[in-house]
């Protein structure tokens, strides 16, 4: 078995990669009967070099290789018949713009394995950046509260080395007697967590965050059923809210009007109720100034983001009166960050923490043995045709 790690070629191009130079000597180490290359980029966060220093061989040309890995879509054009290939495809949520991808795979008589549906037998999935962009989104979500206040200034996450220097500039974080509100218990929240116990800002219950004031900075780490509530005021039930959504409203209103910064890692299932409407951000009592949105669902349970935002220029002001953009900095404007790709910020960390969870929990049943058939649920297309798992894109594919 021959494997090839791909040159990342989608614009705007990602520096991230799915194994790092000393993975990839670790890798080699541990299965010697599989050969691995890279193919030769001038864009990713690890050079040519810093991997041809660990052995492994820098190629242009991977046309030979039975597996090609990625992290990002594979442009059309590139695509080799009859391989392979693991990325991101993001194709199972029917997206328009990827549509003629899966189209051309099949055609190409090419087996696709998709990241995000790589799951254990519980159903968990096995691989993701949620845990960068939570760090990367809660970091974000303190510099975008320092430039809105006016009380300190943090550097760029991008314009740091790495995730070390990154936590150094926390230091610089100067907070009086602010609330936070988190949400998310996913991998993204999980992230989130991980700053906000670096911040060393104090964590309170749900209780102590309503009915206390503090003389320094809390915040409140929300689940779920935290925020929602049954329409008919009868006892909540977790089950019952995933099944039957519209049963629910949500009461985060009441942890809204005490807020002064919202870091959402939530996951957000279509036909659950949204968290704040733009209604709500009107209300005289509303009181959050900051909404960091690493979920960053367009137009959707947080009212204020209202389109993604860029690395280059994370931030943006939502005016809840005209519920337009605006400037951030104005009084009674929302600043909020929502980039959408936060984890290509850190992309050596992020890289590394991805290629982690690829040589423990996936590359020992590509090369050993698929005895739970991690990677089998995972294909999306093979043999020409769509698998039966993915048989529900049938009519995408058509174009129907």
């Amino acid at each position: 078995m021959k494997i090839g790690l791909l040159k990342e070629e989608k614009i705007l191009a990602d520096e991230r990669v799915v194994l790092t130079p000393n993975q990839c000597k670790l890798f080699v180490e541990t299965y010697p009967n599989t050969e691995l290359v890279i193919m030769s980029s001038d864009i990713r966060c690890f050079s040519d070099e810093e991997y041809k220093q660990q052995g492994i061989k820098v190629v242009h040309d991977v046309s030979d290789c039975d597996i090609l890995i990625g992290v990002k879509e594979v442009p059309k054009k590139s695509l080799i018949p009859n391989k392979t290939y693991f990325y991101f495809s993001h194709t199972i949520k029917e997206q328009p713009y990827n549509r003629d991808l899966l189209k051309k795979m099949i055609e190409l008589n090419i087996s696709m394995v998709d990241y995000e549906v790589l799951k254990n037998q519980s159903g968990k999935r096995l691989l993701g950046f949620g845990r960068y962009a939570g760090i990367v989104g809660a970091y974000n979500g303190f510099l975008t509260y320092g430039l809105k206040s006016g009380k300190y200034a943090l550097k760029a996450a991008h314009k740091c080395v790495d995730r070390l220097e990154m936590e150094g500039e926390m230091r610089k974080i100067s907070l009086d007697n602010e609330k936070i509100i988190v949400t998310g218990n996913g991998r993204v929240g999980n992230g989130v967590m991980e700053i906000m116990k670096k911040s060393g800002v104090k964590e309170v219950s749900k209780n102590e965050f309503l009915e206390n004031s503090f003389d320094e900075a809390v915040f409140v780490h929300l689940n779920t059923m935290d925020y929602n509530i049954r329409k008919d005021g009868s006892d909540s039930d977790k089950h019952e809210f995933y099944n039957n959504p519209e049963l629910y409203k949500s009461s985060f209103m009441q942890y809204a009007k005490k807020a002064d910064i919202f870091i959402a890692g939530h996951y957000y299932s279509s036909g659950s109720p949204y968290l704040f409407t733009r209604k709500d951000a009107k209300d005289a009592d509303f009181n959050i100034k900051v909404v960091a949105d690493v979920s960053c669902d367009i137009d959707g349970p947080v009212a204020s983001t209202i389109r993604p935002s860029t690395i280059v220029d994370p931030i943006y002001g939502y005016n809840p009166i005209s519920e337009t953009e605006d400037s951030f900095l104005q009084e009674g404007n929302i600043a909020v960050m929502a980039v959408d790709n936060l984890p290509c910020e850190l992309p050596k960390d992020a890289s590394e923490d991805f290629g982690n969870e690829m040589l423990e929990k996936i590359l020992p049943s590509l090369i050993m043995s698929d005895d739970e058939q991690i990677i089998e649920n995972a294909t999306i297309c093979k043999n020409g045709d769509l698998t039966p798992n993915f048989e529900y894109l049938r009519n995408y594919v058509n174009g129907n």
